[in-house]
Order: structure tokens, then C-alpha cells, then sequence
């Protein structure tokens, strides 16, 4: 009970505070780590493909599972000091695993700043999203902003919830170390291709599962939010495997259909072209709205889930 409580309060922490900038986030310190473990595993390994390979599998294996071991370690020495302290520090780290109000708040910066020209919009998509950005126009930004809610909603938001009513705190943030691996080194470019793979592939596992409930949650959303919720599943059944990711389409999917856009297609990232199919149908333009009924859908979908798994958890 003690973990379904905490993982409630720490939702409903990141639904009223978010991520505040003078807190220190632990997202923050396993990014100092994966860069430090970089540097430190290329020494140590052989400058091969069979040598980056394994020195990546080596960061993937120890990252979470140090991850695991620290906060799990934390939260039961201090519950043993006394329980309100354990439940305090399982709220905060369950509050710190979720990044409902974050994502919100960065994807409203775009909508602002669509209303002060393009420069302008490009900067503000450019913190959020990991394509190059300077060449967008604005159906570009907004495309891209969409399409980050919708992703980031399975693993900013349902992966995390998901782990933390399962093993609280520390299971949560050890999925948000496989994540935070991926995002920084588990791309297929010169430098990654062999060293990020272990993680790309990790991330894939611990996201199966919880990108696939993301997406009929989102769907649930769709309907409650008045959009197009038979669209949102027929475009997801069709379109969720249109991404070199196993998952990462799942939520883009049924966002799509249920806007009624297309999402996704070609894309630059680091200077490189990449040739990625589309996700939906252009039944219409895309306009800057859709990034606040993607917003809209990103609420009720977290809330939803988050009912559901704490009424599960009191029953367990």
C-alpha cells in the first residue's frame, strides 16, 4: 500500500509542479554518468565493432542495475529510520520518474511561440524533440511537437507509472535509466551504430508492454476529449509498426487517427536524411490546435491509467 500511496502523491506532485528547475533531477545525474561510462568503456574495450558492442552491452547492464540497487538501498535505509521518511523519499523519486505537466508545459512554449514567427517556434521544438529543427516550416513544428506528446506519453508518463506500481521508486527510475540511455546513445549514426545498440535494445524490452497500454489509453482519451476515438484505433491497428522502433509508433499511431494528420515521415536528424514512413491519414491540414488536444488527450490518458493502476494496486 505504501508504494500504490506514493506513486499517487508523486503523480499527482508532477500534475501540480512538474519538474522545477532549481530541484536536481535524477534524470540529470544518470546523463552525467552515461557520459562519464562512455568515455570510460571505449578506453577499455577495442576500438572494433565486436569491442564498442560489448562496451555498450556493459553500460546498458550497469547503469539500471546500479540504478536499482542505489535507490532501492536508499529507500529502505530510510525507512528504517522512520517510515514517513521512506514515504517521503518514494514520493519525491515517483514524482521525479513522471513527466506529465514537463511535457505539457514545453509543448504550449511551441504553440506560444507559433503566434512570434518561425525562428521562433523552431527554437522552442528544437528543446523537445531530437531532429534538426532549423529547416521546418510550421506544419513541420507543429507536426513535431505532436508527435513528441504522443511518444513521450508511453515513456515520460505510462512506462514510468506503470513500473512504479509494480517496485515504487527504484524500479520506476531504473526504467528511467534505460530511457535516458536510449536517448543518448542508442541511435543507428557512425558513432552509435555498434555502442548503442545493448541500450536500444533494453529500451525496447522495458517499453514493449507500456507503449501498447499507453496507446489504448490513449485512445480512451480520444473519445473522452471528443476527438476521433474510432480513428485513433483503426489508424493505430493499421499504422503502429510504421517506425524503426517497435514501439515509438504505438501512441503516434493512435494520436494520428484520432487528430485525423499525418505524423511522422522523412526527417534530418544530426545532419543526416532519414526516409521514415508517415503515421495516419492528411484527412485535413495540421494546425497549431492540435498541439493542445494532444495536450488534452496526454491528461485524461495519465489520469485514466493512473486510476486504473491504483485501484488494482488497492485490490492487490
Amino acid at each position: 500500500m505504501l508504494i500504490v500511496c506514493a506513486a499517487v502523491c508523486g503523480f499527482g506532485l508532477d500534475l501540480l509542479l512538474g519538474d522545477p528547475a532549481w530541484m536536481p533531477h535524477p534524470v540529470v545525474c544518470m546523463g552525467k554518468l552515461i557520459t562519464l561510462f562512455e568515455a570510460v568503456l571505449r578506453k577499455a574495450f577495442p576500438k572494433t565493432p565486436k569491442g564498442e558492442f560489448w562496451g555498450g552491452v556493459v553500460l546498458a547492464a550497469a547503469l539500471p542495475l546500479g540504478t536499482l540497487a542505489v535507490t532501492g538501498g536508499a529507500c529502505a535505509l530510510a525507512a528504517r529510520v522512520h517510515p514517513a521518511l521512506g514515504f517521503a523519499l518514494q514520493t519525491l523519486w515517483c514524482w521525479q520518474a513522471l513527466a506529465v505537466k514537463g511535457l505539457a508545459v514545453e509543448s504550449r512554449k511551441v504553440y506560444t511561440a507559433l503566434g512570434g514567427g518561425l525562428p521562433a517556434a523552431r527554437e522552442a521544438v528544437g528543446r523537445i524533440v531530437g531532429r534538426d529543427t532549423g529547416a521546418l516550416d510550421e506544419a513541420g513544428v507543429i507536426r513535431a511537437a505532436v508527435e513528441t506528446v504522443a511518444e513521450n506519453f508511453a515513456d515520460g508518463a505510462a512506462a514510468p507509472m506503470l513500473y512504479m506500481f509494480l517496485g515504487g521508486a527504484p524500479l520506476a527510475l531504473a526504467y528511467k535509466a534505460v530511457n535516458t540511455m536510449d536517448s543518448m546513445v542508442g541511435y543507428k549514426n557512425e558513432r552509435y551504430l555498434y555502442f548503442g545498440r545493448g541500450a536500444a535494445r533494453l529500451d525496447d524490452a522495458a517499453n514493449y508492454i507500456p507503449s501498447r497500454v499507453a496507446a489504448l489509453f490513449w485512445i480512451f482519451a480520444a473519445a473522452v476529449n471528443g476527438q476521433d476515438a474510432k480513428g485513433a484505433y483503426r489508424i493505430w491497428r493499421r499504422d503502429r509498426r510504421n517506425h524503426a522502433s517497435p514501439n515509438s509508433a504505438q501512441t503516434e499511431a493512435a494520436c494520428a487517427g484520432a487528430l485525423g494528420v499525418q505524423l511522422a515521415g522523412p526527417a534530418y536528424y544530426f545532419g543526416e536524411f532519414y526516409d521514415k514512413p508517415t503515421i495516419g491519414d492528411a484527412l485535413r491540414p495540421i494546425e497549431p490546435e492540435d498541439i493542445q488536444r494532444a495536450n488534452d488527450m496526454l491528461y485524461t490518458a495519465s489520469e485514466a491509467l493512473a486510476a486504473v493502476c491504483m485501484l488494482i494496486g488497492i485490490w492487490r
